[in-house]
């Protein structure tokens, strides 16, 4: 009887034991799978008067399939800190992991966007974006028809012909970003792709974006002078102090998505646009 009674006594145990770990686990927030991991990054740059220091001791983790933007004021480090994650430059000291690997050399898990849209103007829109899969020597008629779907996705379905000089500034920028994922990277780096475009159609490519991503889920560093944009497109805003740059401060927007433009009329919007330029402004 005193057998019996101490094992149903130890079958309890076991299970109260089970229950208070699956409630522990239940408890525990879900973190994103870690995609970039920057450890105490230096930058600095050798110039004909003397050492200038670009980014100082940035420590920074991007999870999967996040949106992050990086805002600070000209000159922070903002595009150097881009650079140096896509393998561009070799920071001076740290290190950055993709992946869990270490980035020595550009990868082609990696898509860049920039300012400018800088398409070949003696090639048509269609092998513009055909460009990577070329280099990469991608199967040409899988790429092709991955082309047409990103150009049908971002409003350019029936420009496959034409040639940059026939497009808008907003056009040739949507060539580019599906040029950047001709190949499927799992990593998208912006660096500023709206800043020479005119209000509304900036307005309207962030919107652009937002829906690829929701399609393509992807990892998305995404550098902007515009608080606004920010805001409105990430889901932290990462806020860099003047040269030396510095991440002064990490904010988390817990705004809804899909997101629209007229939530930068929420007073949880104004809040966090403060926040961020307070941050900016006192750094």
């Amino acid at each position: 009887m005193g057998k019996s009674q101490t094992v149903s006594f130890s079958s309890r145990e076991s299970l109260m034991e089970e229950s208070n770990k699956f409630l522990q686990e239940r408890k525990r927030p879900e973190r994103p799978t870690d995609k970039v991991v920057i450890e105490k990054l230096h930058k600095t740059y050798l110039t004909s008067s003397g050492r200038t220091v670009a980014l100082q001791d940035v420590n920074l983790t991007i999870g999967k399939d996040e949106f992050v933007a990086l805002v600070g004021p000209s000159g922070c480090g903002k595009s150097t800190l881009l650079r140096a994650i896509s393998a561009l430059i070799k920071p001076s000291k740290g290190k950055i992991l993709i992946d869990g690997t270490p980035v020595s050399s550009p990868s082609n898990q990696v898509g860049i966007v920039f300012q400018q849209a800088v398409l070949l103007p003696w090639r048509t829109v269609l092998d513009n974006v055909l460009l990577p899969a070329e280099i990469l020597r991608l199967n040409l008629v899988k790429a092709r028809a991955r082309a047409r779907d990103l150009l049908n996705m971002v409003g350019l379905s029936g420009f496959e012909a034409r040639y940059p000089g026939e497009l808008s500034g907003g056009m040739q920028q949507r060539a580019a970003i599906c040029r950047a994922l001709i190949h499927n990277p799992s990593m998208l780096l912006m660096d500023e792709p709206f800043a020479a475009l005119d209000a509304l159609t900036r307005e309207e490519l962030g919107l652009e974006l937002l829906r690829i991503w929701a399609a393509e889920k992807k990892t998305i560093v995404f550098v902007t002078h515009n608080i606004s944009e920010a805001i409105l497109l990430a889901d932290r805003v990462v806020a860099m102090s003047p040269r030396p740059g510095r991440i002064s401060e990490i904010i988390s927007v817990d705004l809804p998505r899909p997101r629209a433009l007229d939530m930068e009329f929420l007073p949880e919007f104004k809040s966090y646009s403060d926040r961020v330029r307070a941050v900016i402004g006192h750094s």
